[in-house]
C-alpha cells in the first residue's frame, strides 16, 4: 500500500474509523486490551505509523487509554469522558459562537429540567435545595458561581440521562459563567437570577415537567439575551 505523506491524514482517519468500528461491533469491548500496534496494523492493512497516530487520537478523545507497561485498552466509554471536548469548545468560544452554544444549552437544559421534575428523588431534591439556599445566602460572586454550577449539575443528574448530563456539563463552562456573574453583579441582576432559580425549584417540588421546562428555558434565555446585548445585538 502506497502511504505517501499527502495520504497520511486520510490513512490515519481510516485507522481511527476501523478501531471505532471494532468497538461499535463488539469485537473490542470496554476495558479490553487492544492487540499490539503491529498486530493491529497488519490485521487492518494499515501502516504502523498511521495506526500509532490513530491510537493517539482515540486516546485524546477518551476512547482508548494507555496503561504504562501493560498496553492500550478501550476505556469504559463513559459519556463524561467522551464528551469532555464540549468544555474546551465552551471555554474557547467567543462572540456569536458563544451565543450558539447558549442556544443549544437552552434546549438541553429545559429538556433535562423537565425530565428531572418527573424523576427527581427526595435525596436529589435535597441536594438541589442545599445549593439554592447557599446561593441565596451570599452575594459573593465566586460562591454564587460554584453553587449555581452545582445546582444545575444536580438537576441534570436527576434527569437520569448520563449523556445529556455530560453534554450540559461541557456546555456549562465555569470560565464563561464567571464572566456572566461579573456582568450580572455590575447590573444588579442577582435578584432576577434568584427568582429564576426559585421558579425552577418550585417546578421540581411540584413534579411539574412543563413548568420546569419553561422556567429553565426562561433562565438560560435571560443569559442568552444578556450576551446578545453585550455583543451589540
Amino acid at each position: 500500500m502506497d502511504e505517501t505523506a499527502p495520504q497520511k491524514g486520510t490513512v490515519t482517519q481510516r485507522a481511527i474509523e476501523q478501531i471505532k468500528a471494532m468497538i461499535g461491533e463488539g469485537r473490542l469491548e470496554p476495558g479490553q486490551r487492544l492487540p499490539t500496534e503491529r498486530d493491529l496494523a497488519v490485521q487492518l492493512g494499515i501502516s504502523r505509523s498511521s495506526m500509532r497516530e490513530g491510537i493517539r487520537a482515540l486516546t485524546v478523545m477518551g476512547v482508548l487509554e494507555a496503561r504504562h507497561g501493560s498496553g492500550i485498552y478501550v476505556t469504559q466509554l463513559e459519556a463524561g469522558d467522551l464528551l469532555e471536548t464540549f468544555g474546551v469548545v465552551a471555554d474557547l468560544s467567543r462572540g456569536p459562537r458563544l451565543v450558539e452554544l447558549l442556544e443549544v444549552r437552552r434546549v438541553l437544559e429545559s429538556t433535562a429540567t423537565a425530565l428531572a421534575a418527573a424523576r427527581i428523588t427526595p435525596d436529589q431534591l435535597a441536594e438541589v435545595e442545599k445549593h439554592l439556599a447557599a446561593m441565596n445566602a451570599t452575594d459573593d460572586p465566586e460562591e454564587i458561581l460554584a453553587h449555581d454550577l452545582a445546582f444545575h449539575r444536580e438537576i441534570a443528574v436527576a434527569a437520569g440521562n448520563d449523556t445529556m448530563a455530560a453534554i450540559l456539563e461541557g456546555l456549562s463552562s465555569r470560565t464563561f459563567r464567571a464572566r456572566v456573574w461579573r456582568g450580572y453583579q455590575e447590573e444588579g441582576a442577582f435578584e432576577r437570577t434568584r427568582r429564576e432559580h426559585a421558579a425552577i425549584h418550585r417546578a421540581l417540588i411540584a413534579h411539574d415537567p412543563e413548568a420546569a421546562r419553561a422556567a429553565a428555558a426562561a433562565h438560560v434565555g435571560e443569559v442568552e439575551e444578556w450576551l446578545r446585548a453585550q455583543l451589540g445585538g
